[in-house]
């Protein structure tokens, strides 16, 4: 007898590999206790430490830290479907381990076997890093005004960031820093050290419990095994970007879902629709298809983007640098090809969703605007505007994508 999964059975496609219906199960009672309290969370504005606590006591955050050192050892397409199932549940949560995914991400590429060692024996057994990197203000787009410096034979840093997302939830937080020549370097510190100080003070009107705000640190004490001067794993631009483009579907499943049973329940109809009851009002009907239509659409872009980062980070292991740089280049620009569709698809959706819905469905305890709220800043973190030049500069003119970009004053 054919037994089909869980995801087939929801019409949201096959998963990515053989054993994730396995794999998902084990975390899917997790996202539906996570799912639950969503809506609360967002109108108290109650930040997430306790369900942050429960990713990270579930083996979730060591998703992609090999078995040997007590992670999962999943695959890009695994977590990023994952991450869309995640998404669906709450998207403050996915983006609040953003900055830690890619830690993880930047130790499996790390040449460095101390520090592989190192950090994956950490991160397997829960500990979570995050990011803070950012800086506002009159700052060039090549230089960094922290900086790790000497203090007798102590190294210590100095600065303040913006953008820590997440990093109030960590264990530890990755600094960017510039050492005595000017070279950007990063620097791991307890979050809880001396001298550190992350402030809730997000005040953006999407994603509001991530925590995305400011980070100061002051003569903070640096062990010298945890200053790297690596550069950036090449497909880090694309990894970080799935991360959004996975939390955006996700959200979009989440708005079918949610206006999909506000249908269902309505007893009241207007005397100018088509049926005695909106469940069965065709046009309704057609609107909440469409929002399942776009969700289905970007859930399947974004694992077809993951396939292609997969072999980006497969080819690192290639000792031909030309086919590490094109794996690499690829997925740069799968990721851009999508990104401009996959962010329209679900900031539309989550917009039209209300025309399937009474008037009712605006109010405040109903959550709903958090879906439009949410879509429209995830999609403004990586200026999607660039994209779409990108993409015709390669299909006309071979141009491969830019490299590690960067914000400041040119």
């Amino acid at each position: 007898m054919f037994c089909m999964t869980h995801q087939i059975d929801a019409a949201w496609g096959a998963g990515p590999s053989a054993r994730y219906e396995e794999l998902a199960e084990r975390f899917r009672p997790l996202f539906a206790t996570l799912r639950e309290g969503a809506i609360a969370r967002e109108l108290e504005r109650r930040l997430p430490f306790e369900e942050i606590q429960l990713l990270k006591a579930s083996g979730f955050t060591a998703l992609r830290v090999p078995q040997e050192y007590g992670g999962a050892g999943v695959t890009i397409p695994e977590l990023t479907n994952l991450l869309i199932e995640l998404g669906e549940a709450d998207s403050n949560l996915v983006q609040s381990l953003r900055g830690h995914l890619g830690f993880t991400e930047s130790i499996l590429n790390s040449p460095n076997e101390a520090r592989r060692a190192l950090w994956l024996e950490r991160l397997g057994r829960g500990e979570i890093v995050g990011p803070a990197i950012g800086e506002i203000g009159q700052t060039t787009q090549a230089q960094l005004t922290s900086r790790l410096y000497l203090d007798g034979e102590q190294w210590r840093i100095d600065g303040s960031k913006f953008y820590t997302t997440g990093s109030l939830y960590s264990d530890w937080v990755d600094v960017a820093v510039s050492d005595h020549d000017g070279e950007r370097v990063f620097v791991t510190v307890r979050r809880d050290a001396e001298g550190v100080e992350v402030v809730d003070d997000w005040n953006g009107f999407g994603q509001t419990l991530t925590a995305s705000g400011t980070a100061h640190f002051h003569k903070v004490a640096v062990d010298p095994r945890h200053i790297n001067s690596e550069e950036r794993f090449g497909y880090s631009p694309a990894f970080f970007q799935i991360i959004h483009l996975a939390n955006l579907a996700g959200i979009g499943r989440a708005l079918t879902g949610e206006v999909a049973a506000a249908v269902g329940k309505r007893t009241r109809s207007f005397s100018n629709g088509n049926a005695p009851r909106v469940a069965q009002d065709p046009q309704v009907l057609q609107v909440v298809g469409s929002l399942r239509a776009a969700a289905y659409a970007a859930g399947a872009i974004v694992l077809k983007n993951a396939e292609a980062i997969e072999r980006a980070y497969q080819a690192r292991l290639s000792s031909d640098g030309e086919v590490r740089q094109q794996a690499v280049d690829i997925a740069e620009l799968e990721i851009a090809q999508s990104q401009t569709i996959v962010s329209d698809l679900i900031i539309d959706a989550s917009s039209r969703l209300f025309d399937a819905v009474s008037a009712s469905a605006t109010l405040r305890p109903q959550g709903l605007d958090r879906f439009w709220r949410n879509a429209r800043t995830l999609a403004s973190h990586n200026p999607r505007i660039y994209k779409d030049r990108i993409v015709g500069d390669f299909a006309v003119n071979g141009t491969p994508p830019p490299a590690q970009w960067k914000i400041g004053i040119a």
